[in-house]
């Protein structure tokens, strides 16, 4: 049965603080992951309903390095269960890169895209290891990897930057050779090319992909995370070849945008999971507010939102606007403990 538009998850943001949200529903359980507003560490929670991860216990599974390329800027960790294992990919930089202030046009962060691998049952038990950084073939700002498994074969899909190309990122696609390590080289699919995509900064970052109806879709985000912040659409057919760039179309407008009219800000780098009824749930990180002191980098109340992504008759999404806060939201700069309390 297709969710109707009316459906929505009961409580919004499903976890405050949270930008990047990455939620994998798993044997009936949610697990949450997402940037923590103090970029230093990866955290998990999980729950039995989406509305009920805000009050879950949050658990720190891994924590920077002290120095070194993995020593600071920890961004957008997603969890993922490849072949009986969990895997978490996320993004880190070296603490001597110098500022961590917004980079210029010209200018990109130095992060690099790195894998944590557990073997146990259940993630919150048995032991994260490091296995190191993705070699994407080239060595340039990276970072949001995302992964997804369709006809039994792995890809792997990030954002990284050509130093030929104008702008900070464009979006990668590989398939894997093992969940750490590519099996074929790099292959863009898409690069900031149109208005929307290029207010601010020139970025196509945060992919994420649903494979349904015969399709893979794959979606991203374009422009600076703040009004400006949306998604964009890539589609190809599931039997098509995921490598062949000529097997995607883009779409020239975005999917999902700003809504004043609801108080929802730069909507983006979502992610997706599902009802135990088995309909889409599209996850994302919105701000209730457009005026930000000081770097937006470092305003932590880009908050974790869900809603249910409907289809129509010929297997399209739907993806309509964000929906309402239903649960209040912090305005002021300071990071919530980690029970979120409000």
């Amino acid at each position: 049965m297709q969710a109707e538009l009316t459906d929505q998850v009961t409580v919004n943001p499903i976890v405050l603080q949270r930008a990047d949200p990455c939620v994998l529903r798993h044997e009936g359980t949610y697990y949450f992951t997402g940037s923590h507003p103090r970029y230093d560490r990866i955290v998990l929670r999980r729950a039995d309903r989406l509305e009920d991860l805000q009050k879950a216990e949050e658990v720190t599974i891994w924590e920077r390095h002290a120095t070194g390329p993995q020593s600071q800027l920890i961004w957008a960790p997603e969890i993922h269960r490849v072949h009986g294992a969990w895997y978490i990919y996320y993004a880190a930089a070296p603490v001597d890169h110098g500022t961590v202030d917004a980079p210029s046009e010209n200018e990109t962060f130095n992060h690099r895209i790195f894998v944590l691998e557990n073997t146990a049952d259940d993630p919150f038990e048995g032991e994260w290891i490091e296995r190191g950084q993705v070699d994407t073939g080239w060595e340039s700002f990276a970072l949001d990897a995302t992964s997804f498994v369709t006809d039994g074969e792995q890809y792997l899909v990030w954002a990284q930057q050509d130093l030929t190309v104008r702008g900070h990122s464009n979006l990668y696609i590989a398939r894997m050779a093992n969940p750490w390590t590519l099996a074929t080289p790099a292959v863009e699919l898409t690069r900031p090319e149109f208005d929307w995509e290029t207010k601010g900064f020139w970025v196509n970052e945060g992919p994420s992909v649903l494979v349904r109806n015969g399709r893979v879709f794959l979606t991203y985000s374009g422009a600076a995370t703040g009004i400006d912040y949306a998604m964009g659409l890539l589609t190809a057919d599931s039997g098509a070849d995921l490598l062949d760039p000529a097997s995607w179309t883009k779409g020239t407008e975005p999917v999902f945008v700003s809504d004043p009219s609801v108080g929802q800000y730069g909507p983006g780098h979502n992610s997706f999971t599902e009802t135990p009824d088995g309909d889409a749930v599209l996850v994302y990180h919105a701000r209730t507010y457009t005026e930000i002191s000081g770097d937006p980098l470092w305003d932590p109340n880009r908050h974790a939102r869900a809603q249910v992504l409907p289809f129509d008759a010929d297997g399209n999404p739907v993806w309509g606007t964000p929906v309402p806060d239903t649960r209040p939201t912090p305005t002021s700069t300071e990071v919530l403990p980690a029970d979120g309390a409000f």
